[in-house]
């Protein structure tokens, strides 16, 4: 397989997992251990390099802004970040189970309303994601380390913010072709 363009992002995955591990020990090492899985999916699906790139470079900005605590110097970059991630996510997310053969193409004639069900199934499945990832913190919080933050507002703001993104991602995928995988 030829390299693509976000490769290098796949690159700056490896170079950020050890940097983090250097810099912030075992939580950095695990927050970038996500990441850095998280970067192979749209390359092994098959996603355009427009999405891969965005989708890439938005989790690993996500993980250093995190890393690097600059969600508190900027309190407005959390919500937009994870709006932006969530609805990424979403978008990568349909598209693996459409590649997986659990959801139909726009086109498939076999059914009557698949762009309502590639809206309910991309938002719904985005969402819950976006719900596990604060139950992560959570207990990552509670039990592992105080250094990973977490409260009230911070998590509901989290999850409005991932929601939005995840319906504005389910829009695009349910009108458009564009965001199935190649």
């Amino acid at each position: 397989m030829p390299l693509i363009a976000p490769d290098v992002l796949r690159a700056a995955g490896v170079v950020s997992l050890v940097a983090a591990t250097i810099e912030g020990g075992w939580l950095g090492f695990a927050l970038f251990s996500l990441v850095l899985g998280a970067l192979f999916v749209p390359r092994a699906i098959g996603s355009s390099p427009w999405l891969d790139l965005a989708y890439c470079g938005t989790l690993l900005f996500g993980g250093w802004a995190a890393q690097l605590d600059w969600y508190d110097a900027i309190p407005a970059l959390d919500l937009v970040v994870h709006a932006t991630a969530t609805g990424l996510i979403a978008v990568i997310t349909w598209q693996v189970l459409v590649r997986a053969d659990a959801l139909p193409r726009h086109r498939d004639p076999r059914i009557g309303r698949p762009a309502l069900g590639a809206f309910v199934v991309t938002a719904t499945a985005a969402v819950t994601l976006a719900v596990l990832w604060e139950f992560g913190e959570w207990l990552g919080h509670t039990y592992l380390d105080e250094r990973i933050q977490v409260g009230y507002d911070d998590t509901i703001g989290d999850l409005a913010a991932g929601a939005l993104g995840a319906v504005v991602a389910a829009l695009i995928v349910s009108r458009t072709d564009m965001a199935e995988p190649q």
